[in-house]
């Protein structure tokens, strides 16, 4: 590795991710994890995953322990994978590991797996089965948490799949659980499936990978969206490089478990999708949503963060619900990160279709970044509007 200085955590950045001086890269159960860790990183004569590493530190921490070159790492959302590249190369050690989906390569011949516990059961559900199926069987897993954020379900959780799970003493307000002997692992049960009548002529099947927010069920927002959709009005403006014009794309973004892409598929068959997400899990869902609704021809998914592959004023219409926090930290500025991403790829006069807590008071930000915005619908927790991207300067 071309290193030039030691490993130093407290130099880690977030970017691209949202930075702000209440969002930090690296937490005392980074901290605590590595420490718990240390010996067996040093002693194991098998492979090392990382998953659910954040920033970097974890991986980062575990080549610099070990002065290892084939570490494995399982990101879920792109623009943590994006971060830990950044850091990496910036610490001399972009050769120290590579990127891998979640998936059995991850885990072929590893015996210790560094685990940052998610907050939702059902995403350390997904990641204990994978681990347990296909890691090798001496594999101790060790996971760390903040305490305000963990439960003696998560211990619960493990213990369906390992034979052996304790605790460590806690430190800084954090503590890692140790998951050892792994078991016999019944059947996968991902992704997980539910059916919904919102108005068409059949349920609208949702499907969800652990790690997709709200998992398979139909949130309050996004049902209070859908009958609005119906109002989307998109040009035949694009040419299909032969002579004959081809119906624009509705951009899905922040597609979650594909609830939006395959309503708007049914319901409109003049319509077709690109569903797009920064997190693995989501774009995994959206596609076995579509695939559920017989519409996966006319859905498009890509993982991507905030439009970052798409030109400037490339698209009519886009339909998004934002998410208001970062891991378990409440920021308006992810909503605004998009609305911003929104904002660069609208076309003049293009629109986007959005529901938000009603508390959040987004309206004067749509209308400063996107343009003139009018209400379709308001509850006691939820707004509805449309936003008209307004002219762009002249250069």
């Amino acid at each position: 590795m071309d290193r030039v200085n030691p490993f130093d955590p407290d130099l880690l950045r977030r970017r691209p991710d949202l930075e702000a001086p209440e969002l930090v890269a690296v937490d005392a159960a980074d901290r605590l994890l590595l420490d718990v860790a240390a010996d067996t990183l040093r002693r194991t004569d098998g492979g090392i995953a990382t998953i659910g590493d954040s920033y970097g530190a974890v991986t980062l921490g575990a080549a610099d322990l070990t002065g290892r070159i084939d570490l494995r790492s399982f990101q879920d959302g792109i623009v943590h994978e994006r971060a830990l590249a950044c850091n990496a190369a910036e610490q001399g050690l972009h050769s120290a590991y590579r990127s891998y989906p979640l998936s059995p390569e991850l885990l072929d011949g590893v015996s210790t797996v560094l685990l940052r516990l998610p907050r939702a059961l059902d995403e350390l559900d997904e990641l204990a089965w994978t681990i347990a199926a296909h890691a090798r069987p001496d594999v101790q897993v060790f996971a760390a948490g903040r305490l305000k954020h963990m439960s003696l379900s998560m211990n619960a959780v493990l213990a369906r799949y390992f034979g052996s799970v304790t605790a460590s003493l806690a430190r800084q307000k954090s503590r890692v659980l140790v998951a050892r002997e792994p078991l016999d692992v019944p059947p996968a049960a991902f992704p997980r499936r539910s059916g919904h009548d919102v108005g068409l002529d059949r349920p609208l099947e949702l499907r969800a990978f652990g790690a997709t927010f709200g998992g398979a069920a139909l949130d309050p927002g996004t049902r209070l969206l859908l009958p609005h959709l119906q109002g989307i009005s998109v040009g035949r403006s694009v040419s299909d490089g032969i002579g004959g014009p081809v119906e624009e794309e509705v951009i899905d973004l922040g597609c979650g478990n594909g609830a939006v892409s395959a309503y708007l598929a049914l319901s409109r068959p003049d319509l077709r999708l690109h569903a797009s997400d920064q997190s693995a899990s989501a774009v995994g869902s959206t596609r076995a949503t579509a695939a559920a609704n017989g519409v996966a021809d006319r859905v498009a998914v890509s993982r991507d963060d905030a439009l970052s592959a798409l030109p400037d004023a490339s698209a009519r219409v886009i339909v998004l619900n934002p998410p208001f926090h970062s891991g378990s930290t409440v920021h308006e500025g992810i909503a605004h990160r998009l609305f911003d991403a929104c904002a660069r790829v609208l076309t003049e006069g293009g629109e986007l279709w959005t529901v938000w807590n009603s508390h959040l008071r987004y309206r004067p930000v749509l209308e400063r970044t996107i343009g003139p915005t009018r209400q379709l619908d308001r509850t006691n927790r939820f707004t509805v509007t449309v936003s008209t991207r307004r002219e762009r300067p002249h250069e």
